[in-house]
């Protein structure tokens, strides 16, 4: 008997092709618009506009986002050709806020550059706020909070702050470092720019990886600015890199001669004194502005360790004074910051990006053996969490592992400067050391007595003018004046 053919199946092979449905590509756009994020001030010249790109790319009829963009002027009248491209980190943060503060940036006086605004954060469409996990901080954070309730509190508020976006249309899958790198390229091709160079800083060092990976070709030079590897596990080691941070700033305080006669044997006295609060907490009482009533909390050394934790560069050199003031119980400056926490809870802008980069990238890979040791390794900090986000949290996310090439290290061989702060926690100093041994052609400069983000430090622009010297001339190291004269801070005594 002879195959039977299918008349509709047939029927098909003889239709003529105008007939026939075929799947219109998307290409993204880039529209200019007059209406701004900021107020720019006067005398600067820039292009504003939105980049239109679908949010999932394997859907080219699906949902479109739009992203904003600066595009600001040099001052040079004859400018170099590649321009700079830089975006902040987080994840989760806005890249927008420092269109008012171009006349600071060096950069301007060789190239244009471009201020890129990633996905889900505050100025983008959509933008992925929650509010429920601000709600949920504030509430953490009251004195009269049961700590037992902490992560059914969490938990309740990544659910209904997914099941809210989700409601929305919103595909939380793609909110991940590969889509943003790939947001990136789409706008070099759609302004037609050739050649350009890339400034990052902190979880923007990771976009920065995946571009040197996927999308090389167009990328003169790198800044990371306290790198993040692709290949670290940070959850697994942010309380051992907390206190090895805080412990060089000691070891530097000792050997020098005014803060070891005004603070002697502070990191033995420091340590004990967390360790003690921990099994036995300080209290504190401090005046609610809201009612005028006496609050009380109690802190333990997780929480007191935050007079190193939240401090930024400017304050390094108060660090062993204010931890000395803590010491004699001297309360004045806990009872400042704890002041703090009555102020009414934010929007939790961009807290939805984190929590999809954060559950897809990171949390995969852990170690939960190695992060249950490091919340309990070190009994002057027992009890605090290394992880960003809880395991349980993700699993209430509910977004897709990301594959394993996004834990494995970069391998480059064009050029980069890597930044370091000695003292920054965050990212530490041996992280971009070990990059260098995959970045071929790399430059690693580490800033003595400074933290996170040297290139951000308004106080002493030096990174800033060694990140331009390296764009101008990224075949060799940057050695502005500058950096020579940096030296360990001058710690406060009285």
């Amino acid at each position: 008997m002879k195959p039977i053919i299918s008349v509709f199946l047939l029927s098909l092979l003889f239709l003529p092709f105008s007939n026939l449905k075929t799947e219109k590509k998307f290409k993204p756009t880039f529209t200019t618009s007059k209406k701004t994020t900021h107020k720019i001030p006067e005398g600067q010249e820039y292009t504003f506009g939105y980049l239109e790109v679908l949010e999932n790319r394997n859907k080219p009829n699906g949902n479109t986002i739009k992203l904003p963009v600066y595009i600001f002027k040099s001052r040079s009248k004859n400018p170099k050709p590649d321009p700079i491209l830089y975006t902040v980190g987080g994840p989760g943060y806005t890249s927008m806020r420092s269109s008012k503060y171009m006349k600071y940036y060096q950069y301007l006086d060789d190239r244009d550059f471009i201020l890129f605004e990633q996905r889900g954060t505050q100025y983008a469409e959509p933008s992925l706020d929650c509010p429920e996990w601000a709600q949920a901080i504030y509430a953490s954070n009251q004195p009269n909070f049961d700590s037992t309730k902490t992560d059914s509190l969490f938990q309740n508020a990544a659910k209904e702050c997914s099941e809210r976006l989700r409601r929305k249309g919103i595909d939380l899958n793609s909110y991940t470092t590969n889509h943003i790198a790939a947001d990136i390229n789409d706008l070099m091709n759609v302004l037609e720019i050739e050649e350009y160079n890339l400034l990052t800083m902190s979880y923007s060092t990771k976009i920065g990886q995946v571009l040197l990976r996927d999308y090389p070709d167009k990328i003169r030079s790198v800044v990371m600015d306290s790198p993040l590897p692709m290949e670290v596990n940070y959850d697994e080691e942010s309380v051992s890199n907390l206190l090895a941070s805080l412990d060089k700033l000691f070891d530097d305080c000792e050997t020098d001669t005014n803060c070891n006669a005004s603070f002697p044997n502070i990191k033995s006295r420091f340590i004990a004194y967390l360790e003690e609060k921990t099994n036995n907490p300080l209290e504190v009482q401090v005046e609610n502005p809201e009612n005028g009533k006496l609050e009380t909390f109690y802190l333990k050394g997780e929480d007191l360790i935050s007079v190193f934790s939240n401090a930024s560069t400017g304050d390094v050199p108060n660090i062993p004074f204010e931890i000395n003031k803590l010491l004699n119980n001297d309360l004045t400056s806990v009872k400042e910051q704890l002041s703090y926490l009555f102020q009414s809870p934010g929007k939790g802008i961009g807290t939805g990006m984190r929590l999809s980069v954060w559950c897809a990238e990171e949390t995969p890979f852990n170690s939960q053996e190695k992060i249950m040791l490091e919340t309990n390794r070190y009994p002057e900090v027992k009890g605090l969490s290394p992880a960003v986000f809880d395991k349980e949290v993700c699993a209430i996310w509910g977004v897709k592992n990301v594959s394993e090439i996004e834990n494995m290290a970069v391998k480059s061989d064009v050029p980069v400067l890597l930044i370091s702060g000695e003292y920054d926690e965050s990212t530490p100093v041996r992280w971009a050391e070990a990059m260098t041994k995959n970045l071929t052609n790399s430059y690693h400069l580490i800033f003595n007595g400074w933290k996170h983000g040297p290139t951000t430090n308004w106080g002493n622009p030096c990174a800033m003018q060694a990140a331009n010297d390296f764009f101008n001339n990224p075949t060799a190291e940057p050695k502005p004046a500058c950096f020579a004269q940096i030296r360990r801070p001058e710690f406060k005594t009285e």
